[in-house]
């Protein structure tokens, strides 16, 4: 990385949090840790990270809640959580809230890091701007994670604003929900395919309009989605 970056690491326990310093200081960049979700939170707000790795279970406010939290405010900022239970709903229940990926601990921090770097390849959000879609009553703006539909800002987690601006940016082409995992996800992510569908559902509950639209969110049977324009 050409740009020194600084990371909130929120880890109640020291000796984790102090390993995971340990490993991002060696790679080149500054880490401010915090032992609670609280102290977190107030981390993010003073001292503006440009990374966040987030256990789930914290005193105070849990991780799921600062998530929500930081999502609410900013939707750029890359989130990495830390689990010990390994169970896909404390997965799922992350991702969809907004993280961008997920380890379970105990973790080798070599497999930390490399999360970390797969992220920050995925995001583009230091050096790349995205053509502003738009449609015949939605436009999709992926540098301000901005989706209006009929003119009104509607309010999406940072997964489902990429996987609809992935989706529309291919029109009428077909993918397959592992096709859109690894692109959206990563092709390290070794959740549960329907992690798609639970985002796609969630996408047109909120896109969705009374007008008529040349668009549609597609779902091609037995093999994935689409998002389709006509005349």
């Amino acid at each position: 990385m050409k740009k020194q970056l600084k990371f909130l690491v929120v880890e109640d326990d020291p000796h984790i949090s102090d390993l995971i310093k340990l490993y991002i200081n060696k790679w080149g960049h500054d880490v401010i840790a915090r032992y609670d979700g609280e102290s977190g939170l107030a981390a993010y707000y003073d001292e503006q990270p440009d990374f966040i790795v987030l256990d789930i279970m914290l005193p105070d406010l849990d991780g799921w809640e600062v998530c929500r939290e930081v999502r609410h405010d900013q939707k750029h900022i890359p989130i990495l959580m830390l689990t010990g239970k390994g169970e896909s709903y404390d997965r799922i229940k992350g991702l969809e809230l907004g993280a961008d990926d997920y380890v379970v601990k105990p973790f080798d921090p070599n497999e930390l890091i490399a999360r970390i770097k797969a992220i920050l390849r995925r995001s583009h959000q230091y050096d790349q701007q995205y053509e502003v879609l738009k449609f015949s009553n939605l436009s999709i703006d992926l540098n301000e994670y901005i989706v209006k539909v009929e003119g009104e800002p509607i309010t999406l987690p940072p997964k489902e604003l990429e996987l609809l601006y992935y989706l529309a940016s291919h029109q009428n082409q077909v993918f397959t929900r592992q096709q859109l995992l690894d692109h959206i996800w990563g092709f390290d992510f070794d959740g549960d395919p329907r992690t798609v569908d639970v985002h796609i559902k969630r996408l047109r509950e909120k896109i969705s309009t009374n007008n008529e639209a040349t668009w549609a969110l597609k779902t091609v049977r037995g093999v994935g989605y689409k998002f389709e324009v006509h005349s």
